[in-house]
């Protein structure tokens, strides 16, 4: 019988056997799989720059789904499931697969280590935000988020070619970068989430003068300033756990 694999409840209840899925979020979060996927699939016709440029647009669509969620009121277990399994193959799957193309199949066994060790660490770190969600402090992230992690790989790669070397003269240094972003995604270090920004607030004059900046930046080199974003965010938590080590051994001496 076609009602015998739904839940007891659902059986039952006529209102929950006719509840669907809210479709504007999870219109987002299926783009951003799509551009996963399709990062993946052009790693594998060799155009590596699409593929890094995608899991970028991957990264924006991620941002904007849970945002719709919230301000139509369209939140749901569903839409949140959904998510993290997109966010594997776009933040996860294809950054390790892009890179492992480019440059790390010339490194025989380190090369794919050290794609395994991205895709474990994104896999790792997802599943420790859907389980901590609850009580953990919603201003910081616990580890490099997953997008900002698969922006650092991505970003190597589109500046490498924009520059006009091959992966195989950056092997090495695409193999740290990678096992970097996989170990930092499932370290204790703490990243500010900018989930308490109050954008109707007024901000200083200096505020939008920086914002005009980026946007110059990114219109001239968008490439290097989305990486040199990423790298300065990626380093930050370190550094700031850094500087909070260094204020308790002061706190400590006196």
């Amino acid at each position: 019988m076609p009602d015998s694999k739904l839940p007891r409840k659902a059986i039952f209840n006529p209102e929950l056997r006719r509840k669907g899925i809210y479709i504007l979020p999870n219109l987002f979060t299926t783009a951003a799989l799509f551009s996963g996927f399709f990062a993946i699939v052009m790693a594998m016709q060799g155009n590596f720059e699409r593929a890094a440029v995608a899991i970028f647009v991957a990264m924006v669509l991620d941002g904007l789904d849970g945002r719709v969620a919230r301000m139509t009121r369209t939140q749901s277990a569903f839409g949140a499931e959904y998510d993290s399994l997109s966010d594997m193959v776009s933040f996860g799957a294809a950054p390790s697969l892009v890179m492992y193309e480019w440059a790390l199949k010339d490194l025989g066994r380190l090369g794919w280590i050290a794609a395994f060790i991205y895709c474990a660490g994104a896999a790792l770190r997802l599943a420790r935000f859907n389980t901590t969600l609850e009580v953990m402090d919603k201003r910081y992230f616990q580890g490099l988020p997953s997008p900002a992690a698969a922006a650092l790989v991505a970003g190597f790669i589109w500046v490498a070619i924009d520059s006009g070397m091959a992966g195989a003269d950056l092997s090495i240094l695409a193999a740290l970068t990678t096992i970097f972003a996989g170990v930092t995604m499932i370290t204790n270090v703490r990243y500010y989430s900018f989930k308490d920004i109050n954008l109707r607030k007024s901000v200083p004059f200096v505020a939008i003068a920086g914002i005009a900046l980026v946007f110059a930046l990114l219109a001239l080199r968008p490439e290097v300033t989305l990486f040199g974003v990423f790298v300065i965010y990626a380093l930050s938590g370190y550094v700031l756990a850094g500087v909070r080590l260094a204020r308790r051994k002061s706190s400590a001496a006196e």
